[in-house]
């Protein structure tokens, strides 16, 4: 029974294109012997042939060689439609000829010849149909699949959140033990080597929890909202303030326009962007610029800094995970920050850059989609306040 189920739908797709096909075959043969017959020359009856014959070999093998092609056999039931469509609105169309006055098409040969051809011309248009519903139905189950990728993908760094954190946290509690109350009867190695298996748990740590964070960009994000950048930098200013005094930074902006977006990611973003200025800044006080353009139905956000610079042969790589230029003695970090906003600037239907400064220094770019308004300026430069002020 299974068997018989599984091939069941595919003849069944099938088997009236097939009957019409071989239809078409047998009455041309039939035709043309009749005629022959009649006192008619053959080679017109061969024409005649060809013209009814042909359209129903076109059906007939087209029928049979479906399970060939990359069509699925849901949707072979497509093809006969379209087949018999064609075949209906030409006899549709023949049947309100003959209702005209004086007019009549009672020709059987014109007849067949007509209705042939139109199946063979429903049987293309069927055969387009079927392969985009074919390729749309491909699409869906493929961003199905992708979907279910994603969950996986949350579940498990959920897990490595959740699981691993627990285990983390009682190794570095009891190295932390272990050095207090044997702290004097060690040796000096013996305190650093404490010391360095406390810091890679710690370290392994927080890479779990940035993970974690750059997994749910998608599924935990808010809906997007109309949301002013200047409010943005505002409040990032804000929760560096202590970093921008540590290094003396001095931030300036443009005129920062409304676009749409997730309020929080874009925080992040332009959080991890400035951080990230700052760090790299070199040896002489963070300067750091964020200006907008607008570029049709999207705002050009940059964010431009005088500092190390980037190689160009790495301007790719450090938008990967846990890529990392520099060692942690140089500058500390998990290496995904920008890999962050690259996945929140994409939810944002973006793209995100790195450029060489005009003068030094580097310009991170990233697009966001515009809020129906007017264009904001972009001549104006002001020098934002220090929130202490």
């Amino acid at each position: 029974m299974a068997r018989l189920r599984r091939f069941t739908p595919d003849i069944g797709g099938r088997f009236p294109l097939l009957a019409l096909g071989g239809l078409y075959i047998a009455l041309a043969l039939g035709l043309a012997f009749h005629e022959v017959t009649a006192g008619s020359t053959a080679f017109n009856e061969a024409i005649t042939f060809v013209l009814i014959a042909v359209p129903g070999v076109v059906l007939l093998v087209g029928g049979h060689r479906l399970p060939r092609t990359d069509i699925r056999p849901v949707f072979y039931s497509t093809i006969t439609k379209w087949s018999f469509g064609g075949l209906g609105a030409m006899a549709g169309v023949l049947a309100f000829y003959s209702l005209q006055p004086g007019e009549a098409v009672d020709d059987l040969t014109a007849i067949l010849i007509l209705t042939s051809l139109a199946s063979v011309a429903g049987f293309a248009a069927g055969t387009y149909d079927a392969q985009a519903r074919t390729r749309e139905r491909e699409l869906e189950e493929t961003l199905e699949q992708v979907r279910a990728s994603n969950e996986r993908l949350e579940q498990f760094a959920y897990a490595a959140s959740h699981d691993l954190q627990e285990p983390l946290r009682m190794v570095t509690s009891y190295l932390q033990l272990l050095e207090e109350r044997y702290g004097e009867k060690l040796d000096k190695d013996a305190g650093e080597f404490i010391e360095y298996a406390v810091e890679g748990a710690e370290r392994m740590r927080t890479m779990i929890d940035d993970l974690l964070e750059y997994s749910r960009v998608e599924t935990q994000g808010d809906p997007f909202e109309s949301v002013h950048l200047e409010d943005v930098l505002a409040d990032v200013r804000e929760d560096l303030q202590v970093r921008i005094d540590e290094y003396d930074a001095e931030i300036t902006a443009e005129s920062l326009p409304r676009v749409q977006g997730d309020v929080s990611q874009l925080r992040q973003v332009f959080q991890n962007l400035l951080v990230n200025a700052m760090e790299y800044s070199g040896d002489e006080p963070p300067r750091i610029h964020v200006s907008a353009k607008r570029n049709g139905m999207d705002w050009n956000i940059s964010v431009h800094d005088e500092g190390i610079g980037i190689d160009p042969e790495d301007q790719e790589r450090i938008f990967d995970v846990f890529q990392r230029l520099h060692s942690r003695e140089e500058h500390p970090g998990t290496g995904i920050g920008l890999a962050l906003c690259k996945r929140i600037v994409e939810r944002h239907g973006g793209d995100i850059r790195v450029d060489d400064g005009p003068n030094g220094g580097t310009t991170f770019s990233f697009t966001l989609p515009a809020v129906d308004a007017p264009a904001f300026g972009s001549d104006s430069k002001t020098t934002l306040p220090n929130v202490s002020e």
